[in-house]
């Protein structure tokens, strides 16, 4: 991996800023979007209710907890129009989720909502020492997913160079990784991967490219896969946070030290809470990301569940920043897996199985039934040379990988080692776990 550079800043007087002076303008900015929030009619009802009639009951940030949380739920309810605090001719773009689990949730930007966020993104790009000279390919869906749209915007007010391709055929991926020299990739960890078992198809080797560093996000990864691209790529890999409904990408960012991802709190409050009892949790404490927009016009949001689990580090950066450091997300309170009982993450998984070195770029989580009991299925995909050597070799990293998962997950799960391409690959977000118990 590539040296650290030096400590850059995009807005070093807010990236900066100290702790008493960024609490009194969390508040100032609290009050203005109560302000904005009152002129929903969602918000309007619920604000009173609360005893909220204007700006004027928010004094402290302590008075945050007066407000009632938010819920994806909520903004289903809003939709169309419920959340919207401007008129629609303030409008410039409307970003809203897939709408696959039923009614989906709409976001309103005003012209200044993108303008802020853009900023966001540029500020976080400089965090890990991008900037002017790079050659930036974007990997990520356009349209109405915020990722594609969200980084290319920042990485332009850089001053990066942008390559917006988007997601998806591999082949011209490498090919214009190759042929315009790209420096920086912003893509899913599972789509890395998939790149990486590729680039030898398409004719190229890793030294063939002049990657440098890499932005993962959309779906969540362990700290293992991270370097496990490292490695694969001698590149840096940064670790983003960003959802839709904060804008998306652009929340919280990690540096060139890459010890958590600072969340930009002169634009968002940031509150870890107790999932079920609704407390506030201390640093090093894990539980729900709770956020309150701070600066977004058109589709102001008080306390939002998140559903992410994440905890805040304690201490500060060497970098200076004095903006908190989010853990990187450690599950969500709704991908829990209960299997005979017993609480599963799939991300604990994945700690585990991209650990061992045999395993290649790709895995699946499987549950079915087997009686009444719940049976879990891990397929892993394995490296070709281990299929061509002593059979039994398999037998004994089948039985590494079962005893190190029960370690972890106190389940004896059936492992499937498979060679590489078997299981199903995804350019998008990958789909890990195939459930199918409620379906029997």
């Amino acid at each position: 991996m590539s040296k650290l550079p030096e400590v850059r800043y995009w807005s070093k007087e807010f990236e900066t800023i100290d702790r008493p002076s960024l609490k009194k303008l969390q508040v100032k900015r609290l009050k203005e979007t109560v302000s904005c929030a009152l002129k929903t009619s969602f918000y309007k009802a619920r604000l009173k209710k609360a005893g909220i009639n204007g700006p004027e009951d928010i004094k402290t940030l302590d008075d945050l907890e007066k407000i009632p949380f938010t819920t994806k739920d909520d903004l289903r309810e809003c939709y169309p129009g419920g959340l919207l605090s401007v008129s629609l001719e303030e409008v410039v773009r409307i970003h809203t989720s897939s709408g696959t689990t039923g009614t989906p949730t709409v976001i309103y930007h005003t012209g200044a909502d993108v303008d802020r966020w853009t900023d966001l993104v540029a500020r976080s790009i400089t965090a890990t020492g991008a900037g002017r000279k790079d050659i930036f390919q974007n990997m990520m869906s356009y349209g109405m997913f915020t990722g594609g749209l969200g980084l290319h915007y920042g990485a332009e007010r850089v001053g990066m160079t942008v390559i917006p391709i988007g997601g998806g055929n591999t082949r011209r991926q490498i090919q214009l990784m190759h042929d315009f020299k790209t420096t920086v990739l912003h893509i899913t960890p599972s789509y890395m991967l998939h790149i990486h078992s590729k680039t030898g198809e398409c004719g190229f080797s890793v030294n063939d490219l002049n990657l440098r560093k890499a932005y993962l996000g959309a779906e969540p990864y362990s700290e293992n896969t991270r370097r496990k691209v490292e490695s694969l790529f001698n590149i840096d890999v940064y670790n983003s946070y960003g959802l839709s409904e904060m804008n998306g990408p652009g929340v919280a960012f990690e540096c060139v030290y890459k010890c958590g991802m600072h969340t930009w709190e002169d634009a968002y409050i940031l509150e870890i809470t107790d999932p079920k009892t609704r407390e506030s949790l201390g640093p090093e404490k894990e539980g729900e990301i709770v956020f309150t927009t701070l600066t977004r016009k058109a589709t102001p949001l008080l306390r939002y569940r998140t559903r992410d689990l994440a905890f805040v580090h304690g201490g500060e950066c060497r970098c200076k920043r004095t903006h908190r450091r989010l853990s990187r997300i450690t599950g969500r309170t709704d991908d829990m897996l209960i299997v005979n009982g017993v609480n599963v993450y799939p991300s604990q998984i994945e700690e585990v199985i991209m650990r061992v070195p045999q395993v290649g770029n790709n895995y699946q989580i499987c549950l079915e039934k087997e009686g009444t009991l719940d049976k879990l299925i891990v397929k892993v995909e394995i490296y070709s040379k281990m299929f061509r050597g002593d059979l039994g070799e398999i037998e004994i990293l089948k039985e590494k990988i079962k005893t190190e998962l029960r370690a972890a997950i106190v389940i004896n799960a059936v492992i499937e080692l498979h060679e590489p391409g078997v299981l199903p690959v995804f350019e998008g977000k990958a789909k890990r776990v195939i459930d199918t118990r409620q379906k029997l």
